[in-house]
């Protein structure tokens, strides 16, 4: 498969960098991932309400943050009603165009299942759903995509979106990169476990075998960016009245906060620490059960795993762009 430019990364991606043309120009990424801010994104989720993923899209978006391409919307079993969780993030959008924030896109609800796998166990083999969100990222990839700036695909539910979109399309894994809210961290490597691991594991199977994948396994209280203290500082607009509306039904547990694929690729510092990874070439689907493929360390691949974060860095960033304070560069 060609790689585009931007994924050429070195060994030890904290670093150093690479030779050719990443290294002399306008493509070298502005992170320790191979994706930033200048990479159109698309969304993929379920509930609007448990994190704050949304609003963190759409502030970045008006902000120097990347644009948000498309946003598809499904269920999972943690969220299991489509209609309602489109519904939300259709009130989250119309907040934010409402409150003056523009490029921002509808909702395109899908209803995708977790893929069956197949008898004899062959990615090829699987039959796709043919969903209309694994079609809009077809689309919007084929639109979007540049041989040096992929479109990102931002996950917090199930990888059943992205996996049927390549059993659709093949050609998409060379035009996005997936990352994901994903897992737990396993020594260096990582486990395609819930959160959202557990929602599909062949979905799990077909993406860490055939994308160019970042797992975001390192998770942080979601609670301290928008508290009890500082919720009447929300701008009286209706993004503000949206947010303070929702906030008691942000979810407590750190795996909860989606918002870390937006942040660890978008805001500078707040992903620390990143190994290169690769899908464990001796495992073999459904061993452990309901999980995908074991992520073990291997510095030559193109797949990665976040495992520390700043987590003080994404309330700061949050309430910069509510009150309009610029970042600082």
């Amino acid at each position: 498969m060609r790689l585009p430019v931007v994924w050429c990364l070195c060994a030890s991606l904290a670093t150093t960098s690479c030779g050719g043309r990443l290294d002399a120009g306008r493509n070298r990424p502005h992170g320790p991932l191979p994706v930033d801010e200048r990479n159109p994104v698309i969304l993929v989720n379920d509930n609007a309400r448990d994190n704050w993923i949304g609003e963190y899209a759409v502030l970045l978006a008006n902000s120097g943050g990347p644009r948000i391409a498309g946003v598809v919307i499904g269920k999972s079993n943690y969220w299991p009603d489509t209609t309602a969780n489109a519904s939300g993030w259709a009130e989250l959008l119309n907040a934010a165009r409402a409150s003056g924030l523009q490029n921002i896109p509808e909702v395109t609800p899908s209803w995708g299942v977790p893929l069956a796998v197949p008898g004899d166990k062959r990615i090829e083999s699987t039959v796709p759903n043919r969903s209309a969100g694994a079609q809009r990222i077809i689309e919007l990839s084929q639109e979007l995509s540049e041989p040096s700036r992929p479109v990102v695909v931002h996950v917090g539910t199930g990888l059943t979106e992205v996996a049927d979109a390549y059993l659709m399309d093949p050609t998409v894994a060379e035009r996005v990169v997936i990352v994901a809210a994903l897992g737990s961290l396993d020594g260096a490597g990582a486990r395609m476990t819930g959160p959202n691991g557990d929602l599909d594991p062949w979905a799990d199977w077909i993406v860490a075998h055939r994308f160019r994948y970042i797992q975001v396994s390192a998770y942080y209280d979601q609670t301290s960016d928008v508290s009890a203290a500082n919720i009447d500082s929300l701008p009286e607009n209706p993004l503000g009245q949206w947010m303070a509306a929702k906030h008691p039904d942000i979810m407590t547990i750190p795996q909860a906060s989606d918002q870390i694929t937006v942040l660890a690729s978008s805001v500078p510092g707040f992903a620390v620490s990143v190994q290169s990874v690769s899908p464990d070439p001796a495992a073999v689907f459904g061993s452990p059960i309901g999980q995908g493929p074991p992520l073990d360390p291997d510095d030559s691949s193109r797949s990665f795993v976040v495992t520390k974060v700043k987590p003080p860095l994404a309330a700061s960033r949050l309430w910069q762009m509510l009150l309009g304070v610029p970042a600082e560069p």
